[in-house]
């Protein structure tokens, strides 16, 4: 447990394995982290500076996985991420954001939207909250931050099940 909040399980989707003949959509990915948080407990401010605080946020998402003390969060220096940075937005505007991301998507198998649905698509479903980190300036960028051609990321808050699920949908 990390201020309240505990890991339960990743996922990763890399469209390269629903498409594998397409160069198109080689490096392009969402990765999911699921954490349980005890019902009523906290706040939405609070969900998301335990989430930053979390072990599990430290990932650049280059491939090295979680580094405990590590400095970075995808693109950005973690020490310039605050939860007043997280937008609130509606279920309509997430799905619309990772629409707009993912397609075109002519050459997949049925089996990604079947698994984009049961990771992403049904969580955001069942949300009380929806939260979507803006993009930040050039200042919160690391030294090779800019590794990630796009960078969509989302914690998505449903308090009926005490669960926090923190979804990035990145190129690289």
């Amino acid at each position: 447990m990390d201020d309240g909040l505990g890991h339960e399980g990743s996922g990763f989707i890399n469209f390269r394995h629903y498409a594998p003949d397409s160069k198109q959509h080689g490096h392009r990915w969402v990765d999911i982290k699921r954490f349980r948080f005890a019902t009523g407990a906290v706040d939405e401010s609070g969900l998301l500076g335990a989430v930053i605080g979390h072990e599990q946020f430290r990932d650049d998402y280059a491939g090295g996985g979680v580094v405990p003390d590590g400095p970075r969060h995808g693109p950005y220096w973690i020490r310039l991420i605050t939860p007043d940075l997280y937008e609130s937005i509606s279920q309509e505007k997430a799905l619309r954001i990772l629409r707009e991301w993912a397609d075109p998507l002519p050459d997949v198998s049925p089996e990604f939207g079947a698994d984009l649905r049961r990771e992403v698509f049904d969580r955001l479903a069942a949300a009380d909250g929806i939260y979507y980190l803006r993009e930040l300036d050039d200042e919160a960028i690391h030294d090779w931050g800019r590794v990630h051609y796009e960078f969509h990321e989302f914690v998505i808050i449903d308090r009926a099940g005490g669960q926090l699920t923190l979804v990035v949908a990145a190129d690289d």
